[in-house]
C-alpha cells in the first residue's frame, strides 16, 4: 500500500470519527421527563437547605436518581418496574456502606455489586443507564465517611429520596398517560448464559481491576475510577464502547473546566439545590440525542452530588485534576474490557471454563 492510500484511509477514518462526534440523535423525550427527574434529584436538596443539612439532602438526592429507571410502558408495568428499581438501588448502597465499615471488603465488594447488577439488568433488559447508577450509589456509599450508628440512618435518607421518586414518577406518568400511548410490555428474551452471565462476571472483573489499580495508585476517593470504567464497557458492541470512552473523555475534559468556573461561585445551599435541578434537566434532556455533550454537564453533576460536602475544604484545582485523572485511568481499563468482552478469541477461551464452574453437569445415573 502505498504512502498515498494509507493517508487517505487515515483520512476517511479520521473524518467519519469526526462526523459520529457531531452527530445529535433524533428523541422523542417530553420535556416532561427531564423536568420530573430534576424534581426527583432536586426537592430533596432544597428540603435539606431548608433545614440547614445539606448532607442529608444529598444522599437523599442519590436515591432520586431512581427516578431515571422509569419505563414508558403501562402505569402499573412502570411503577412496579421502578419499585424493583428503588429496592435494588438501596440495596446497592446499603452494601457499599458496609464495606466502607469492613474496608478489606471492599474492592471485593463492588465488583460483585457491579457483577450482580448488570446480571440482573441484562436477564430483565433493563435500559439504559442499566447497572450504571446502582454501582455509583454503592460506590459513593463505600468511600462516604461514616460510622457504625449512623449507617441505618443514611440508609434511611437514601431510602427516602427513593420513596420521593416513585411518588414524583407517579404523578409524572398520570400526566404523560393521558397525552402518549404507553408502549406495551415486551416478553423477555430467552437468557443466554454469554449475554447475561459471562458477560457481567468480565464487567465485574474489570471494574474491579479499575478500582485496584486507583488504591495501588493511592488516589484521593477513587470511586470515579470504576464508575467510569462501567459506564464505558457497557457498550453493546466494540464499537459503542470505542465511541464512548472517546465521548466520555472529550466531555469530561470540557465538563471540568465548567466544573472549575462554577465551583469557583459562591456556593450556598440554595443556590447548590437549583444548580442541581438545572444540571439533572440539561444532561437527561441531551443524554438521548448526543452522549458526549451530556458528559459536559455529568462531570460537574456528579462532582456536586458527591463532592458538595467537602467543597471549600481543598484545593478546587487538585478535585479537577484528580477527577480527570480517574476518568481517564476508569476509560482505559473499559476500553481494555471491552475488547476482551467483544473479542470472540477471547470468548471461545475464557467461556467454557466459567460455563463448568458455574453450570456443573449433574453426574448421569446408571441403568437400571
Amino acid at each position: 500500500m502505498s504512502a498515498r492510500n494509507l493517508w487517505r484511509q487515515v483520512r476517511q477514518q479520521l473524518y467519519a470519527e469526526g462526523r459520529q462526534l457531531i452527530t445529535i440523535r433524533p428523541s422523542d423525550r417530553p420535556w416532561q421527563m427531564p423536568f420530573a427527574a430534576a424534581l426527583a434529584s432536586g426537592l430533596p436538596l432544597l428540603v435539606g437547605a431548608a433545614f440547614g443539612r445539606v448532607d442529608y439532602g444529598l444522599v437523599s438526592s442519590l436515591g432520586g436518581l431512581v427516578f431515571l429507571y422509569l419505563p414508558d410502558t403501562p402505569l402499573h408495568h412502570r411503577m412496579v418496574s421502578l419499585m424493583a428499581s428503588a429496592f435494588a438501588m438501596i440495596a446497592c448502597y446499603t452494601l457499599g456502606i458496609i464495606s466502607h465499615l469492613l474496608p478489606a471488603g471492599m474492592l471485593l465488594a463492588l465488583a460483585t455489586v457491579a457483577m450482580l447488577s448488570n446480571m440482573t439488568c441484562r436477564f430483565y433488559q433493563v435500559n439504559p443507564p442499566g447497572s450504571l447508577f446502582f454501582f455509583m450509589a454503592a460506590a459513593i456509599g463505600a468511600y462516604s465517611p461514616v460510622e457504625l450508628l449512623q449507617a441505618p440512618f443514611k440508609v434511611g435518607l437514601l431510602a427516602l429520596g427513593c420513596l420521593l421518586a416513585c411518588v414524583v414518577a407517579f404523578v409524572y406518568s398520570l400526566f404523560i398517560l393521558s397525552r402518549r400511548l404507553p408502549r406495551p410490555v415486551q416478553p423477555l428474551p430467552p437468557a443466554s448464559f454469554e449475554f447475561v452471565v459471562f458477560d457481567s462476571v468480565l464487567i465485574g472483573v474489570c471494574v474491579g481491576v479499575s478500582l485496584l489499580l486507583a488504591q495501588a495508585l493511592q488516589l484521593h476517593n477513587p470511586y470515579w475510577v470504576p464508575v467510569s470504567c462501567l459506564a464505558v464497557i457497557q457498550g453493546m458492541s466494540l464499537r459503542a464502547v470505542w465511541e464512548k470512552q472517546l465521548q466520555r473523555l472529550l466531555g469530561t475534559s470540557i465538563g471540568l473546566l465548567l466544573s472549575w468556573g462554577l465551583l469557583a461561585l459562591p456556593l450556598d445551599p440554595w443556590r447548590l439545590a437549583l444548580m442541581i435541578i438545572v444540571l439533572t434537566f440539561i444532561v437527561e434532556t441531551a443524554v438521548v440525542r448526543h452522549y458526549g455533550f451530556a458528559a459536559i454537564f455529568i462531570t460537574p453533576l456528579t462532582l456536586l452530588l458527591a463532592e458538595a460536602v467537602t467543597l471549600g475544604h481543598g484545593s478546587v484545582s487538585a478535585l479537577i485534576q484528580a477527577r480527570f485523572v480517574d476518568t481517564l485511568l476508569g476509560c482505559l481499563v473499559g476500553l481494555v474490557g471491552g475488547v476482551c468482552l467483544h473479542s470472540p478469541r477471547f470468548r471461545a477461551w475464557a467461556s467454557p471454563p466459567l460455563r463448568r464452574l458455574l453450570t456443573p453437569q449433574r453426574p448421569r445415573q446408571a441403568a437400571d
